[in-house]
């Protein structure tokens, strides 16, 4: 790997543990290039905790959307993570439209706009989660990824309730939420009820169902699955971590409105090397 690219993995082991392990756990020879995806998506994911108004975030967005459209390395000066996405882009003839919609995607975060419904909810999360998979899958084995279309579909929902389901609690501080209106409907709840968590039977219905829409699009993604693409199957390997915030959240109940269902980070790495092991998330 080239200097940038280890960059890219000492920034993921400092603020994205778990993708971190899941670069280390994939094979050498692609280890570089997943890395500069995984630190591209951290970038582009934690604006919204870095920046202090939402322009400045925009203005950050802009930036690697143009950076990605040139393809101008020039550009990437100085930016360890914008030069091995590049390199990662070139070697890997990884489609720029699909990076620039992941870049146009987070732009929701940077605001409090309510997430509607379930169909914007998974369009969301197909253009972020699903798309990283498949960008890491084309990175492994570009002659097979083609037809992971719609497991990475799946997993990518399955990633992005679990990973709203652990940041409920920073979201509810700042009046964010991604959990899908229809859902607070079906509870009797709106968003700002919702957020003010007085009511406990309707924000534990609410949660059921939205944990009930992960585990359904986790089994889905399985299914999908079948007996897999072995060389594809380490872009798959953060879908693991997902089931057991399911279940700490399905026994925490509304309790998680305040203390995310995080898990020890000794059992992640376990069952990571597992799910890498077994080749099944």
């Amino acid at each position: 790997m080239g200097k940038e690219e280890d960059t890219c993995l000492a920034m993921l082991r400092e603020g994205d543990r778990d993708r971190y392990l899941c670069a280390l756990l994939s094979p050498d020879s692609h280890r570089g290039p997943i890395a500069a995806l995984y630190a591209f998506n951290m970038e582009i994911a934690r604006l919204r905790d870095v920046v202090s108004e939402p322009m400045m975030g925009e203005v950050r967005l802009q930036w690697w959307a143009d950076l990605i459209e040139s393809g101008s390395g020039g550009d990437a000066a100085g930016h360890p993570v914008a030069a091995a996405l590049l390199q990662a882009i070139d070697d890997h003839d990884l489609p720029r439209r699909t990076l620039i919609n992941m870049i146009e995607a987070r732009r929701f975060d940077l605001y409090d706009d309510p997430m509607p419904d379930r169909n914007t909810f998974e369009g969301y999360a197909g253009e972020t989660a699903s798309a990283l998979i498949q960008l890491c899958a084309q990175i492994l084995d570009a002659g097979k990824s083609g037809g992971l279309a719609d497991v990475a579909g799946h997993a990518g929902v399955t990633q992005l309730v679990a990973g709203s389901l652990l940041l409920l609690p920073t979201h509810r501080a700042r009046g964010q939420l991604y959990v899908p209106g229809e859902i607070l409907a079906a509870a009797g709840l709106d968003r700002e009820r919702f957020l003010a968590g007085d009511d406990v039977a309707g924000v534990s219905q609410v949660l059921s169902a939205f944990i009930a829409l992960g585990r359904e699009h986790l089994g889905r993604a399985r299914d999908a699955a079948g007996g897999g693409r072995p060389a594809c199957f380490p872009a798959f390997l953060p879908v693991c971590l997902a089931e057991p915030v399911f279940d700490r959240a399905e026994k925490g109940g509304a309790s998680v409105m305040e203390q995310a269902p995080v898990i020890p980070q000794w059992r992640r790495q376990i069952r990571l090397w597992n799910a890498a092991r077994r080749q099944r998330f």
